[in-house]
Order: structure tokens, then sequence, then C-alpha cells
């Protein structure tokens, strides 16, 4: 296994918020790479947060835009990655949830996270997905996990600017 360290990786959620809040944000935090981790970066209820969109503004205020939603996105598109919800008590909860344990295990995830660590060990790096509350997100329950495993520090940038532990939001 590689040795990271130091290396931090930083965590934001654009949840509904306007394009500036998210660019102040990774401003504050001089961040220089923003890493794509929706399985469909796109929205039609922020749709400043789209892909396409990202992928010009962004760079207009200096932050590099990649995506790697593919491999580290939170709804992978192979069924044999689901469980049943052992959570489910009422008919309107979902049948089945994403097996997190299982993606973790997969060849092209861990090869999407030794990228990621790439580009984080040269650039100040931040991983984004939807959800504002990295306790409610794949990036705190399944890429965070990872990373503190590896030996990697990870710190949620909140929406009002302050960095939440990845040991304060769930357990590695």
């Amino acid at each position: 296994m590689a040795i990271y360290a130091p290396v931090t990786v930083y965590s934001i959620g654009h949840s509904n918020h306007q394009f500036n809040l998210l660019a102040e944000l990774l401003q504050k935090h001089a961040i220089e790479v923003l890493v794509d981790i929706r399985s469909k970066p796109q929205s039609r209820w922020v749709p400043h947060f789209n892909r396409k969109t990202l992928e010009t503004a962004l760079p207009e205020l200096g932050i590099e835009y990649r995506y790697l939603g593919k491999e580290l996105g939170g709804l992978p598109i192979d069924p044999t990655l689901y469980k049943p919800n052992p959570q489910r008590k009422r008919k309107t909860d979902p049948p089945r949830v994403v097996d997190y344990d299982k993606i973790a295990r997969q060849s092209w995830y861990q090869q999407a996270i030794d990228e990621l660590l790439e580009v984080a060990s040269h650039q100040r790096t931040a991983i984004m997905c939807s959800e504002e509350n990295p306790q409610n997100c794949h990036r705190s329950q399944l890429v965070g996990r990872t990373l503190v495993k590896k030996g990697i520090e990870v710190l949620h940038i909140r929406k009002t600017g302050t960095l939440e532990p990845q040991s304060a939001t769930i357990t590695a």
C-alpha cells in the first residue's frame, strides 16, 4: 500500500447554494482542484452546478475541474453493488441501498482513489457531491472512510466556511 501522507483532501457539498457561495468557500480554503464525485453531475434544481457549467466557470476562478463520478460516485449502475436495506420499516423506504463496503473493494474504485491522491499530493484538492451535510453523503461514508484508512486527513468544508474533520462525521 502506498503512503500518501501528509496529504489532506477537502470535501464540499453544493446543496442548493448559489454558485458564488461555492466559489467563495473553495477560494477561502485555497482549493486548486475540484474533483466532482457525483454519479450524475447535473441538476434541474441547481443547474449552475451541472458538469458543463462547472467545467467552464471554475477555471475562470483558477480552479481546475475534474470528474471521477463514474468511479467514486455514490449511485453505481451495477445492481450487484446494492444490498437489502436493513433500515427498511415502511413501504416508502428503499428496498435496497448501496453497499459501500463492496464498492470499496472494487479495483476500479481503488484506482480512482489512487488517481485522486496523486492529484491531492501536488495540488490542494476538494471532492464535491451535492449533499451539504457530509454525514448524509457518500463522500464521507465511502470516500472519506477509504481515505482515512490510507492515513489521509479529510476535512469537510461546511456552508459556514468552517472545516469539520472526518472523525466528527463518521468513524473510519
